[in-house]
């Protein structure tokens, strides 16, 4: 029996061409179902089988072993010192290889819980001392599970086809397969890991974005769930992963739905019942119907479940569509790809496609999810830029307002006191017309005395000028210069002083204040009180001048003119610094200019 083993293998061997190539393909092989450790010596007769030999098609019922052995003879143009190896781009799910009956190579647990290489490429150094110049047999023990204890086709046992070759050949080949099929979905799931906790710390800090929950628990449950590619020694038989992995979709369409609808602003408690129910429903069929039904319960679930993802993707994108389509075209291109991947991994597990050399569903899948999960980061980003941007326009416009009322809360304050003032001034002023100035003109009209009676009357005119002055009434400019001219002419034509008093020709519209009207009465009275009295002038020249934003006064003797101090100042009294005094509370100036012999000029200038 053994011989007849190792004939037919080295009539395959020599029916495939290959030994005079530098690096031979083994792509049939002879195979039977063996015991665990030793090549089986029953009656049973080994089978020829092609390689890739997929335990779905050929053996879907078996479980356990099968021993494989094929012959090659090393090829003529590799030199003697360089270093052969067998290259195997797949065995399910793990094996034992032995070269002319000496073990070379183990990939670790031969029983369960079965070390797992079902995604792993394996590169295996041939020791040159076990090599043969002539014939040599390979003999490959595979142990695997049958199709129907698994959830997926990919985790059937098999055996692709074998390389051997100088291993410098075969190391491209091998890095690229275990690039694709390993570090890229090792390097994914960190990446997943990663950005899931900095979602749900982020939806931590904003209980109001529950899509970030969702997502960030989808990509952490995808980044664990892919560990099953590359984490060959699992913890758990064969058996009891397959349950979990297809028990495990369930929850992760729950989370991807969720997020679906959460992120498209809609609510559907229906759905989210369903959902739950349906997390509860997978578990329990797959335990009902039993390990020998796996396969096919699952991938029933696996179709309503895809359904589910197409219609609620669906359904995203078309309010997408409506609310924010500026995320349509990247959301949809994104989840079109994860959906053409959901229905090729549906067309291989159902067997209408061949298997493919790289798992499209575990390779391309986390590299999408990262692409959404950067989106969201995106988005995010933005929106907390645009609200802290509001915020601070916010705030400005606040302040804004709050100095705006603190404002019109000054206004109306200082309104409000400037009424009250106004009442008290009329009040006042009403209280001197009617009592002191009832009895200033008793004193007049009664008077024997003609020096008290001119007493009287001088109080009564101040007394009326001050009253004038407390009414808040502002005086035509034209009226104002009336008075002054009437009053400045006849005190000076009593004084036997020529007046000489000249106005603007112009028609003037402008007004005084009460206050302006009262200071600058006062200003002229003292000017003319000065001239009669001390100045010993003949004449008094009056010059009124008119602008937009002023009036002046020029009061000009021919007098005998002021004395200077020793210090170059001009005599202080006469009341001129009064008069000074005066023009300055109402923003305007008083100056004067004289000299002995030369009379006295004073300059008196008063904003409107």
């Amino acid at each position: 029996m053994r011989r007849l083993f190792e004939l037919l293998a080295l009539w395959l061997l020599l029916a495939a061409g290959a030994a005079h190539a530098s690096t031979l393909t083994i792509s049939s092989a002879l195979s039977i179902n063996g015991g665990l450790g030793r090549l089986p010596s029953s009656s049973a007769e080994p089978q020829q089988v092609s390689l890739p030999d997929d335990w779905s098609v050929t053996r879907p019922d078996h479980d356990g072993s099968v021993w494989y052995r094929a012959y090659f003879i090393r090829p003529a143009d590799v030199a003697d010192n360089e270093l052969l190896a067998l290259y195997i781009e797949r065995a399910c799910n793990n094996i034992e290889v032995r070269l002319n009956g000496r073990r070379i190579f183990s990939g670790g647990r031969m029983v369960e819980p079965l070390t797992n290489h079902c995604y792993r490429p394996l590169r295996i150094t041939l020791p040159a001392a076990l090599l043969s110049a002539h014939e040599n047999v390979l003999d490959i023990e595979v142990a695997g599970s049958s199709l129907r204890h698994v959830a997926s086709r990919a985790r059937a046992g098999g055996l692709s086809q074998m390389k051997i070759g100088p291993q410098a050949e075969l190391v491209e080949p091998y890095a690229r397969r275990h690039f694709w099929n390993i570090a890229v979905v090792q390097v994914a799931g960190v990446g997943l890991l990663a950005l899931g906790g900095f979602l749900l710390v982020l939806s931590w800090m904003n209980r109001s974005e529950v899509f970030l929950l969702h997502f960030g628990a989808l990509i952490i449950g995808w980044a664990l769930l892919s560990m099953r590619v590359w984490w060959s020694d699992l913890p758990m038989t064969t058996q009891t992963f397959e349950f979990v992995a297809a028990a495990a979709f369930a929850p992760m369409l729950s989370l991807a739905v969720h997020f679906l609808l959460s992120h498209s602003h809609t609510d559907c408690r229906r759905v989210s019942g369903a959902l739950l129910l349906q997390c509860v429903l997978v578990p329990a069929s797959l335990g009902v119907t039993g390990q020998d039904r796996l396969f096919v319960v699952a991938n029933v679930w696996f179709v309503l479940m895809a359904a589910e993802l197409l219609a609620a993707g669906a359904w995203y994108l078309k309010v997408i569509w409506r609310i924010r389509r500026e995320d349509f075209w990247p959301m949809g291109l994104t989840f079109g790809g994860l959906g053409a991947m959901v229905l090729l991994e549906l067309a291989i597990q159902f067997g209408w496609l061949p298997s493919l050399p790289v798992h499209p569903l575990s390779v391309f899948s986390p590299l999408l999810l990262l692409i959404i999960g950067s989106r969201l980061l995106l988005v995010f980003g933005r929106a907390m830029q645009a609200a802290e941007a509001n915020r601070a326009e916010l705030e400005i416009r606040v302040a804004e307002a709050t100095a705006e009322i603190e404002r019109s809360f000054t206004q109306m304050s200082t309104l409000r006191m400037e009424q009250v003032t106004d009442k008290e001034r009329k009040r006042i002023a009403a209280d001197l017309h009617d009592d002191l100035g009832a009895k200033l003109l008793t004193i007049v009209h009664t008077s024997e005395s003609e020096r008290i009676s001119n007493l009287a009357r001088e109080a009564l005119e101040e007394m009326r000028l001050s009253v004038k002055g407390l009414t808040g009434r502002p005086v035509q400019l034209a009226d104002a210069l009336a008075d002054w001219r009437a009053e400045a002419v006849s005190r000076l034509g009593q004084a036997n002083i020529e007046a000489d008093w000249r106005n603007p020709s112009e028609d003037l519209v402008q007004t005084l204040s009460a206050r302006s009207f009262v200071q600058t009465t006062r200003i002229l009275r003292e000017s003319v009180s000065n001239i009669i009295k001390h100045s010993r002038a003949s004449q008094c020249k009056v010059r009124v001048t008119v602008s937009n934003d002023d009036f002046g006064l020029l009061v000009q003797d021919n007098g005998k003119g002021i004395s200077v101090e020793p210090d170059n100042r001009l005599d202080r009294g006469h009341g001129m610094a009064s008069m000074k005094h005066r023009a300055k509370t109402m923003q305007g100036q008083c100056l004067v200019e004289s000299a002995p012999g030369y009379g006295t000029l004073i300059r008196l200038t008063i904003p409107f």
